[in-house]
């Protein structure tokens, strides 16, 4: 099971958080052929998404989308409070062997949606000004937050998987902390190697980083993939398209097969099955009336 840890210094003012995410990000790159680059690159999006989501202090949903003109043309993950996480890429265009982040978007940006259940949505858009995904984010904390966050990415494999991991640093709000001490914390964590994050038990690795300083470890969060398709929702968007316009995709092939990117369900749809989603919808409406 995937697992969220947050964890706080005894003697500095200085939060964390520790994430491991194979089984999840194995989940969002199946039934996908994805390029190594492009299926790396949504595994450091889906570990910064976990992080980004235990940040917050809300009931929600967030979003991290990679959006540009080079070959990769979208890239997004989904989650929300309960560490429930999708996502998926979008090509168009060969990505070259060891294509950076910048090669593969092109002239684009990051755009970071946040959706709290009950108030104002907020978006926030990055520039792409760093060279990795981690260093992209710290900026935008700075920005956003005036928060010192350090970000720690690791993907790769664990015993022939996709596998992803990741650890947080930040200065807790309105506390005081001497650079220094944050600065050396975060050399502390650089050296976190991507296997002991894809196959150590998170306290070991809080041991081995920071075995000097105290640590309170606290109740891990699992964390799962999950994606918010169903066959309502795509018989609730038939319904909003023109009668013509289904009949024409009916005509095509005698059924409408509507296709989820994120999970790769398929929901199909007859013209029996039209028929009754219609009579439905007017039933609604009447006892509405």
């Amino acid at each position: 099971m995937d697992q969220l840890h947050r964890y706080l210094f005894t003697h500095h003012a200085v939060r964390g958080e520790l994430v491991s995410l194979s089984e999840t990000f194995q989940q969002i790159v199946a039934g996908h052929d994805y390029p190594a680059e492009v299926q790396n690159l949504l595994g450091e999006m889906l570990v910064a998404t976990s992080l980004l989501t235990a940040t917050l202090k809300f009931d929600g949903d967030i979003t991290v989308q990679l959006q540009g003109d080079g070959p990769l043309k979208l890239a997004v993950i989904n989650g929300n409070n309960l560490q429930e996480m999708r996502g998926v890429a979008r090509l168009q265009g060969d990505i070259a062997a060891d294509s950076t982040l910048k090669q593969m978007i092109g002239n684009g940006y990051m755009v970071i949606t946040i959706a709290p259940s009950e108030g104002e949505r907020y978006q926030g858009v990055v520039g792409l000004e760093g060279e990795t995904l981690a260093e992209c984010l710290e900026d935008y904390f700075m920005r956003s937050e005036q928060l010192p966050t350090r970000i720690f990415i690791r993907t790769g494999e664990s015993e022939g998987k996709a596998a992803a991991g990741g650890m947080l640093l930040q200065v807790l709000p309105a506390q005081e902390t001497d650079a220094e001490e944050f600065s050396h914390l975060a050399q502390l964590t650089t050296t976190i190697k991507a296997e002991e994050l894809f196959s150590l038990p998170a306290n070991e690795v809080l041991y081995r980083l920071y075995h000097q300083e105290e640590v309170t470890l606290y109740e891990p969060q699992d964390v799962s993939f999950k994606c918010t398709c169903s066959r309502q929702r795509c018989a609730d968007a038939l319904l909003t398209l023109p009668d013509a316009e289904v009949l024409e995709m009916l005509e095509e092939d005698e059924k409408i097969d509507m296709h989820c990117d994120y999970c790769g369900n398929h929901y199909v749809f007859d013209a029996m099955d039209l028929v009754a989603i219609r009579a439905g919808a007017n039933s609604s409406n009447d006892s509405i009336h």
